[in-house]
C-alpha cells in the first residue's frame, strides 16, 4: 500500500522550487495571484462592504458583470494551478508545453466541477425539501432541522473537498475523463484525510498571516508616499507575490503527495 509523507514531500518540494522557481513562480503570479487581485479591484463597494461585515440576511445583489469576471478569474486560476501542476510532475517539460496541456486538460478540470456543483445542489435540495416537510409539523422543529442539515451540508462540502485535493494532478497527469478523474482523486487519498486536512490548514493559516503582514507592511509604506490609493494598491501587490510563493509551495507539494499516493502500476499517464 503506498504511503503518504508530509515531510518527504516538504523537502522534495522545496529541491524542486529551488531549482525550477524561474518557472513556476512567473505561472503563478500571472494566472493565479494576479486575477485574483485584479477580481478584487473590480468588486463592488457594496460587496467589499458585505465581505468585511458578512450578514446572512443583507447579501447584496451581485452585478451580472461582475458574476462573469468571477467565472473567468476561477477558471484562468484553475488552468494556472493545472500548468503549474504540469511543471511539477513532469521535471524539464517547458513553460509552453505545460501551457498547452493544461489547455487541453482544462475542460475534464471543468467538468468535474460541474459534477460536484449539481451533486451539493441535489443534497441541498433534498435538505429544502425536508425542512419544509419539518415546517409543516412546527416552527421549532424546522429551526432545528434547518441548523443540522446546514451544519451535516456544510460538513459534507468540507469532506468532499479534503478527499478531492488531488484531483487536480489527477486530471494533468493522465488521460481520465471526467467521473473516472473523480474516483481515481477520490481513491487516491483514502485513509489519509486528517493528515491532508492538517497539511492544508497549516499552509493555509502560514500564507493568510504572511500575505496580511506583506500587504499591511508594504500598504503601510506606499501610503506615506502616495496616499490611500498607492497603499491599496502596493499592498495588494504585495500579498499577490506572497500568495504566488505560498501557491507555488502548496501545489508542488500536493504533486509530490499525488506521486507517493499514486498507484506504483499505473501507467495511464501522458509520456
Amino acid at each position: 500500500m503506498a504511503t503518504m509523507s508530509i515531510g518527504k514531500a516538504w523537502e522534495e518540494a522545496v529541491a524542486f522550487v529551488a531549482r525550477e522557481a524561474t518557472l513556476l513562480f512567473p505561472v503563478a503570479l500571472l494566472f493565479v495571484a494576479l486575477p485574483g487581485l485584479i477580481l478584487q479591484e473590480m468588486m463592488p463597494p457594496e460587496l467589499q462592504a458585505w465581505f468585511a461585515q458578512p450578514k446572512p440576511d443583507a447579501i447584496p445583489a451581485m452585478p451580472p458583470g461582475f458574476g462573469l469576471a468571477m467565472l473567468l478569474t476561477i477558471i484562468l486560476i484553475w488552468f494556472g494551478s493545472l500548468t503549474l501542476f504540469a511543471l511539477a510532475l513532469r521535471p524539464g517539460i517547458s513553460v509552453g508545453e505545460a501551457l498547452r496541456l493544461s489547455f487541453a486538460r482544462l475542460p475534464v478540470l471543468i467538468g468535474t466541477a460541474l459534477v460536484v456543483v449539481v451533486a451539493v445542489a441535489v443534497i441541498f435540495i433534498a435538505a429544502a425539501l425536508v425542512g419544509v416537510v419539518a415546517s409543516l409539523a412546527s416552527k421549532q422543529l424546522a429551526a432545528a432541522a434547518g441548523l443540522l442539515l446546514g451544519f451535516g451540508l456544510a460538513g459534507i462540502v468540507f469532506f468532499a473537498s479534503i478527499r478531492l485535493v488531488l484531483l487536480n494532478p489527477v486530471v494533468i497527469d493522465t488521460r481520465l475523463g471526467v467521473m473516472d478523474s473523480l474516483r481515481q482523486a477520490w481513491a487516491l487519498t483514502r485513509g489519509y484525510f486528517w493528515r491532508l486536512f492538517g497539511f492544508l490548514i497549516i499552509v493555509m493559516l502560514l500564507s493568510t498571516i504572511a500575505g496580511s503582514a506583506a500587504q499591511a507592511i508594504i500598504g503601510s509604506l506606499a501610503g506615506l508616499a502616495g496616499g490611500a490609493d498607492a497603499a491599496r494598491l502596493a499592498g495588494g501587490l504585495a500579498g499577490a507575490a506572497v500568495s504566488s510563493i505560498a501557491q507555488v509551495y502548496m501545489l508542488v507539494m500536493l504533486a509530490r503527495l499525488y506521486r507517493q499516493a499514486q498507484p506504483q502500476d499505473v501507467t495511464d499517464i501522458f509520456s
